[in-house]
C-alpha cells in the first residue's frame, strides 16, 4: 500500500509538471500581451554563489536543476569513483582518490560522514527574483531494506539585495544487511544582504546522524562462496539472514555550524551622464573591513549494549565491562578580522589585497573515567600519562595571514593565501596555498589552463594526541605534519577533455595503524596522481569517462587503488520536443588494494595488510528524464550482482548493497 501511494505521488507530480508552463525559461513572463505597444516583462534568471574562507569572497556556483546523471546521486559510490564505505547509503566512508580527500578535522569522528554534512564549502546563497523551491524524493528497495531520502530547499528575495532561505534533508535507510540502518537529518537557515556599503552572509546548519554499527559480516564467504556455508546448497543467500559481528551498537553524531560574514565597504560614488536629464550614480568601493564568525559544535556517542561482543571492537576494555557508552564533544569559536584593498576600483588596481587575524577557541570534553584500571593501559602509556588526559581541555589559537586575489579579467585570474600560526599549539604553523588560471583561445572557444599548490606545516589535532574511551586510550606527542603539493589542470571544452596531474610529499604523516591507534610516520610519503575526464558524443550516443591513476611510495602507510574508473554509456534524446531522456548503463571499477578497515568505536578507517579489496565492477542501468521543471529516474543499481563475480566488498567485511530497484523525482517550483 505504501509503495503504491509513493508511485502514485511520483507520477502525479510528473504529470502536473507536464501541464505547467515554466515561469522562467526564455526571459519572458508567462501570459504577456502581444499588443504592439507593450513590451514583454523580462524576468532575471536566478543566480547562486559560494563563499571562500576566511574573508567571505564570492565564488560563482550553479543552481542544482540539471538532470544529467541525477540518478547517480543515490547510491553510496556516488561520493567518489573509489570510495571505501560500510555499504549503506548515508553511512561512513572515506574517499580513496587521495587528491579529493579532506584533511583530518579538529573532530575526526565526523570525517567519515563528510559527504553528508553540509558546511561552507557546499553551502550556496541564491539571488532569486521570484521565490524558488526545490523538492526531491528518492526511494528504493522493499519493506526490509527500504531507502528513502527527502530534500527541500527554499530561497526568496525580500528585495534585489536581500535574500533568505531554508533547507531540510532527511535520509533513512534500513540497509541491505542486518543492524546497518542510517537515519540522517539536517536542516538549516540562511540569508544575505549585498548592499553598496554593507554586506552580510550567514547560515546555520543542524545535523543529527544515527548509524547502527554491525561491525561487518562474520564470514565473507556468505558473499563470496555461499555454497560452502550451506554445505553445497543455494548459490546465494538473502542479505538480511547473514550474521553480523555487532547487534546492539550504534554511533551518533550531532552537530551544528553557524557562520556569519560581515563586510563594510568604503568608497565613493561615480556619476555618469546617461542623457540630458538622467545621471547614473554608481558606488565604487575602495577598501573594506571584514568580520567573520564561525561557530562549530559536535558530539560523538558510541553505544554498545552487548558486552559479549566487545572483543569484535577491541581486545581492551578500560572503563566498563558491562557495556560501552563513550561520549566526546567539542566546540570551536573562530573570529576573523580583516581589512582589504578591493580589486577594480581604479584602472591600475589590478588585484585585491587583504590582511587578517584569526582567533579560535576549541573546547573538548571526553568520557569521564570512573572505573580506572591501570593494569590494562596500552603499552607505553603510564598511569601518569593517563591522568594527563583531562576530562575537559581548552585551546586558544591565533593566526595572522594575508590574501592576494584577482577575480576579474578574461586572461589571468589567481588567488593566494598565506597564514601563520602565532599563539597556542599552532605557533609556528604555516599554511600557504594558491591557484592561477588563464584561458587560451582555440577554435572559437577557449582552453582553461590552471595551476595549484600548497605548503602546510601544521600541528596535529588535539584528539589525535589525547583521547580516552572504553576501548581506546592514547597519549601522543606528535610533530608537525609537512605537506607540499603542486599540480596543473587543462580543460578543453571542444573535445570534452579535462586533465589533472599533481604530486604531493607528506612528511610526518599521521594515520590510524593496523591496531586502529593513531601513529606518525617519521619518513616521507609521496603521492602521484593523474586523472582524465573524457566525454565522447556521437549524435544521441554519449560515452562519459573519468579515469584516475595514483600511486603511493609507502603502501603500508597509505594504500591507494592504482586505477579507478567511472564510465557512463547512454543515449540522450527528446520525446515530443518536451521530454528529455537518458537511457544507459554506468560502471565504477578500481584495482585491488589493501583497503582501509573500519573501526566503529571511533568511526575511523585504519590501515590493514591482510585483505585486498577491489577488481569488481559496480554497474547500474537507468532511465533518467526531464520534463520542464521535473526531473525523475528509475534505476536498477548493482545490476551485475552474481554476473561478474561475487567479491563485491568496499571495505574489509563490509559488502556493497545487492541489486536494488530505485526511483526518484525532483521538482523545481519557481513561483
Amino acid at each position: 500500500m505504501k509503495r503504491a501511494v509513493i508511485i502514485s505521488v511520483f507520477f502525479s507530480a510528473v504529470m502536473m509538471m507536464a501541464g505547467q508552463s515554466p515561469r522562467i525559461d526564455d526571459g519572458h513572463a508567462e501570459g504577456h500581451s502581444h499588443e504592439a505597444d507593450e513590451k514583454p516583462a523580462v524576468v532575471v534568471n536566478p543566480s547562486a554563489w559560494q563563499i571562500i574562507q576566511p574573508l567571505g569572497l564570492h565564488k560563482p556556483a550553479d543552481i542544482d536543476t540539471l538532470y544529467n546523471s541525477y540518478y547517480h546521486r543515490f547510491i553510496p559510490s556516488a561520493v567518489s569513483h573509489a570510495y571505501a564505505t560500510t555499504g549503506n547509503f548515508g553511512a561512513e566512508g572515506i574517499d580513496m582518490i587521495y587528491f579529493n580527500r579532506k584533511q583530518t578535522s579538529d573532530f575526526f569522528f565526523r570525517d567519515a560522514l563528510y559527504a553528508w554534512i553540509p558546511d561552507e564549502t557546499t553551502h550556496r546563497f541564491y539571488n532569486t527574483p521570484t521565490p524558488m523551491t526545490l523538492l526531491s524524493y528518492n526511494t528504493g528497495g522493499g519493506r526490509q531494506n527500504v531507502q528513502d531520502r527527502f530534500n527541500a530547499q527554499f530561497s526568496a528575495n525580500a528585495n534585489k539585495r536581500t535574500q533568505f532561505g531554508a533547507m531540510i534533508d532527511y535520509l533513512y535507510s534500513k540497509g541491505s544487511y542486518n543492524y546497518q540502518s542510517t537515519k540522517d537529518l539536517t536542516w538549516g537557515l540562511s540569508g544575505s544582504h549585498i548592499g553598496d556599503r554593507y554586506e552580510v552572509q550567514a547560515f546555520y546548519y543542524h545535523y543529527n546522524f544515527l548509524n547502527k554499527e554491525n561491525g561487518g559480516i562474520t564470514d565473507d564467504r556468505y558473499i563470496t562462496a555461499p555454497e560452502q556455508i550451506q554445505g553445497g546448497g543455494r548459490s546465494s543467500i538473502d542479505a538480511k539472514t547473514i550474521p553480523t559481528n555487532l547487534t546492539a551498537a550504534h554511533s551518533k553524531i550531532v552537530g551544528q555550524q553557524f557562520l556569519m560574514n560581515h563586510r563594510y565597504k568604503v568608497g565613493y560614488y561615480h556619476e555618469e551622464q546617461v542623457n540630458d536629464t538622467t545621471t547614473k550614480r554608481t558606488y565604487i568601493p575602495v577598501s573594506s573591513f571584514i568580520w567573520t564568525l564561525d561557530f562549530h559544535r559536535a558530539k560523538h556517542i558510541f553505544l554498545n549494549k552487548a558486552p559479549g561482543e566487545a572483543s569484535v571492537i577491541s581486545d581492551n576494555i578500560y572503563l566498563d565491562n558491562s557495556g560501552t557508552n563513550d561520549r566526546t564533544s567539542y566546540y570551536s569559536l573562530t573570529n576573523t578580522l580583516g581589512v582589504s584593498l578591493l580589486e577594480g576600483f581604479h584602472k591600475y588596481a589590478k588585484f585585491g589585497l587583504a590582511a587578517y587575524a584569526k582567533h579560535q577557541i576549541r573546547r573538548y570534553s571526553q568520557t569521564t573515567d570512573t572505573i580506572y584500571r591501570c593494569e590494562t593501559l596500552p603499552e607505553g602509556l603510564t598511569p601518569h600519562d593517563h591522568d594527563l588526559i583531562a576530562d575537559k581541555a581548552t585551546q586558544n589559537l591565533l593566526w595572522i595571514g594575508g590574501q592576494l586575489t584577482k577575480q576579474r579579467g578574461s586572461i589571468l585570474r589567481y588567488e593566494a593565501t598565506a597564514e601563520f600560526g602565532a599563539v597556542g599549539p599552532v605557533a609556528g604553523d604555516i599554511d600557504i596555498s594558491g591557484n592561477i588560471e588563464t584561458r587560451i583561445p582555440l577554435l572559437g572557444d577557449s582552453v582553461a589552463v590552471s595551476g595549484y599548490g600548497f605548503f602546510k606545516n601544521q600541528a596535529p589535532p588535539y584528539l589525535l594526541e589525547n583521547y580516552r574511551s572504553n576501548h581506546f586510550i592514547w597519549k601522543n606527542d606528535f610533530g608537525k605534519t609537512r605537506r607540499v603539493r603542486f599540480g596543473g589542470q587543462v580543460s578543453v571544452p571542444q573535445s570534452g577533455t579535462n586533465i589533472n596531474v599533481g604530486v604531493e610529499n607528506i612528511q610526518n604523516l599521521i594515520y590510524f595503524g593496523t591496531d586502529a591507534m593513531p601513529v606518525q610516520e617519521s619518513g616521507s610519503v609521496q603521492v602521484f596522481s593523474a586523472s582524465l575526464c573524457q566525454n565522447f558524443h556521437f549524435g544521441i550516443l554519449h560515452f562519459d569517462n573519468k579515469l584516475t591513476y595514483q600511486t603511493s611510495t609507502n603502501e603500508s602507510v597509505l594504500s591507494l587503488p592504482k586505477f579507478a574508473i567511472y564510465s557512463n554509456l547512454y543515449i540522450n534524446f527528446k520525446v515530443a520536443h518536451v521530454l528529455d531522456v537518458e537511457l544507459g548503463a554506468d560502471c565504477n571499477y578500481y584495482t585491488k588494494y589493501y583497503a582501509p578497515a573500519y573501526q566503529p568505536a571511533t568511526m575511523s578507517f585504519h590501515s590493514q595488510n591482510e585483505l585486498k579489496i577491489g577488481n569488481y565492477p559496480f554497474m547500474n542501468i537507468y532511465a533518467n528524464m526531464n520534463l520542464k521543471q521535473a526531473r525523475f529516474y528509475v534505476m536498477f543499481s548493482h545490476i551485475n550482482q552474481g554476473l561478474t563475480g561475487k567479491n563485491y566488498f568496499s571495505a574489509p567485511h563490509y559488502p556493497l548493497n545487492p541489486r536494488k530497484f530505485q526511483m526518484g523525482v525532483s521538482i523545481n517550483f519557481k513561483n
